[in-house]
């Protein structure tokens, strides 16, 4: 009983071993598959990039330059409108050079209008808080009482 139980059991073992090692070399074919066909076939890059995979795609390829320090608003924007880009410092002069393809211009134009509105709308002046403006009225409205309860004192009405 004992024998035949073993044997069973042993081939049990060898059955599951082959099995598992035929199933490694069929995920193995299929991955080396998946592999091969990626190679063919690579992914463009989208969003922010280097100048290198830019230039990879095979699109015209044009640049712009912002002399801007924040240059993250930037960024921001053109993620927005999907504009593949890459951004290169010249260190000489502080500038940055925007690159992209040639067929993203149109978005690049929206995107760059966009940036450049939201940059000029920081450095106009801000209007005053309203806490700051109710505070100011509120001592105008102090001094208006001031003035009525010194007048009343005299004698004389005034409003």
């Amino acid at each position: 009983m004992q024998d035949e139980v073993r044997d069973k059991s042993v081939a049990f073992v060898i059955n599951i071993g082959k099995t598992g090692g035929r199933l490694t070399a069929d995920l193995l074919r299929a991955a080396m598959r998946r592999y091969l066909e990626q190679s063919r076939h690579p992914q463009a890059h989208h969003g922010k990039q280097t100048v290198k995979q830019l230039v990879e795609q095979g699109a015209g390829v044009q640049n712009i330059e912002i002399t801007d320090k924040n240059i993250k608003s930037f960024e921001r924007v053109a993620r927005k409108y999907g504009v593949d880009f890459a951004l290169k410092k010249d260190p000489a002069e502080g500038k940055y050079l925007v690159f992209f393809k040639s067929r993203d211009a149109d978005a690049l134009n929206a995107a760059f209008a966009e940036y450049t509105a939201k940059t000029m709308h920081r450095s106009t002046p801000k209007k005053p808080s309203l806490l700051a403006r109710l505070s100011h009225f509120k001592e105008v409205a102090k001094q208006m009482d001031q003035d009525r309860a010194k007048n009343r004192e005299k004698g004389e009405m005034e409003r």
